[in-house]
């Protein structure tokens, strides 16, 4: 078994960051003459997840990280100039999804929230709902897959397909709701926390170039099949050392997968230009 600590002191030995390409061979939904750039950060806050997607003029957010999150969410965006959020997708009511939620609705013109169809349990998903309500946003509560295009950029959110997951962590991050993004020739993949029942809904969803590793890069008994099933060139996992199953990095080792973690490379930058994905971090190498 992989051992974490040395895996985690080898890759933060390294002080210079690094940049790495991929593509795939999926169909061009659009005219790759029109191709501009498509950015992802996955932001550095611990074991928990959140996302900025910037295309030209459309800026998606998916989850918001614990409650003091919403802070650095809101500086990437302040200085990027963008004062508009255009669709903010909670993937499911966990403390470390929705807690920063609050402090960026109150900082942004959000057109669009998407959520899954179900009641939290936790004072932060409390918050979320108030805050909401005073800025006068109604949530969509997805029980069927949507899609949407900003500028080049098609996604797809997948909505959960059970009302009732089973009881303990099931219950809630089988909820996750799972979002695609076509950029040309790049697809890239975010699945929340979704565990076993929610990674066999998906297990069709087809072949991505990026992957947002689900569950923090927790073991999974089907991780593997689901792996093999989205066949990813690279993948991100947004997570702390200590819940980065030993297990997990070397199945991805094993399948080539070339990965990059938050709790090793810090803050973690993919660019597409259509045809390839760039992938910038703060320190340290890949897995």
């Amino acid at each position: 078994m992989l051992n974490i600590k040395k895996t985690a002191a080898l890759l933060l030995s390294s002080a210079i960051a690094v940049s790495s390409l991929f593509s795939c061979n999926e169909k061009k939904p659009h005219d790759m003459a029109e191709a501009n750039e498509f950015k992802v950060t996955f932001l550095d806050v611990g074991k928990a997840d959140s996302m900025v997607l910037q295309s030209e003029t459309g800026t998606v957010v998916i989850d918001c990280g614990e409650k003091g999150d919403g802070k650095k969410v809101s500086a990437l965006l302040e200085e990027s100039g963008t004062t508009v959020i255009d669709y903010l997708i909670i993937t499911h009511f966990d403390k470390d999804h929705v807690g920063g939620a609050s402090k960026v609705l109150k900082n942004f013109e959000v057109k669009n929230v998407l959520t899954p169809d179900y009641e939290g349990n936790v004072s932060e998903y409390d918050k979320f709902k108030e805050t909401l309500d005073g800025e006068g946003i109604t949530p969509m509560k997805l029980k069927e897959d949507i899609s949407f295009t900003l500028d080049d950029v098609d996604y797809t959110v997948y909505a959960p397909k059970k009302d009732f997951y089973g009881e303990g962590d099931s219950s809630e991050n089988d909820f996750s709701l799972v979002t695609k993004a076509v950029h040309h020739n790049n697809t890239l993949l975010f699945t929340g926390d979704a565990m076993e029942q929610r990674l066999d809904e998906i297990m069709d969803i087809g072949q991505c170039t990026l992957l947002k590793v689900p569950y923090h890069g927790r073991k999974l008994d089907n991780i593997g099949d689901f792996l093999k099933a989205v066949s990813p060139k690279c993948a991100v996992v947004c997570t702390e050392s200590s819940e980065f199953s030993g297990k997990v990095q070397e199945t991805l080792k094993e399948m080539k997968i070339t990965t990059y973690a938050t709790c090793f490379n810090g803050e973690i930058t993919a660019v597409s230009d259509g045809s390839q994905i760039k992938i910038e971090t703060e320190k340290g190498s890949s897995l």
